[in-house]
């Protein structure tokens, strides 16, 4: 069987406090996690690292979260990662300046634990199933994170809640049972 995947989510905030606080909600929720405090750490944890999200702060000194983004989205290697502004600015233009920038969703301080949980994890499912996936072009076998190769029911449930029920196609349908009788006499009744 197929190891789960654990996401990466990189909190950036320069208040030790936040930091605590989402720190322990999401190791709770069994995610790993990475902290920086401030947008330089940020970026360097970022080359070095791939993070399957951020959650970023705006109001930071030196460099904001803003600055921070914009760097991101327009670096090629990193611009695929999701960012949720986790934030106290509430003001309209403030929301629409972290959405122009390439933000994926904009959630303010104080925030509801249950709701930040269910963007972030709406987030990684999208950006999981948005990447380009390795497929065998004879059997479509998904090659996974660790090089393995796995059927794609089981690579996409290891990655996202997605489940799957299997039927057949009116195609295969034809292949498989064309020379049957009982096929041929049920397919004249519908």
């Amino acid at each position: 069987m197929h190891k789960k995947h654990t996401p990466l989510i990189l909190i950036v905030d320069d208040n030790p406090t936040n930091l605590q606080v989402l720190g322990k909600l999401l190791t709770e929720k069994g995610y790993d996690l990475s902290i920086a405090q401030s947008g330089q750490e940020a970026l360097s944890f970022v080359n070095t690292n791939q993070p399957d999200l951020v959650l970023l702060d705006i109001m930071m000194p030196e460099m904001d979260g803003y600055e921070v983004c914009r760097r991101l989205k327009r670096d090629a290697a990193t611009r695929h990662i999701p960012i949720i502004f986790l934030t106290a600015k509430i003001d309209a233009d403030e929301v629409i300046k972290g959405f122009e920038l390439g933000a994926a969703d904009y959630v303010t301080k104080p925030f509801n634990a249950a709701e930040l949980l269910a963007r972030i994890n709406v987030h990684i499912e999208l950006n999981t199933l948005r990447g380009i996936i390795p497929v065998c072009s004879q059997c479509k076998n998904i090659r996974d994170d660790d090089g393995l190769w796995n059927q794609i029911e089981e690579y996409i449930e290891s990655h996202s809640k997605a489940l799957f029920s299997h039927s057949l196609c009116p195609p295969c349908m034809d292949e498989l049972y064309g020379d049957q009788q009982w096929y041929r006499e049920k397919k004249k009744e519908t």
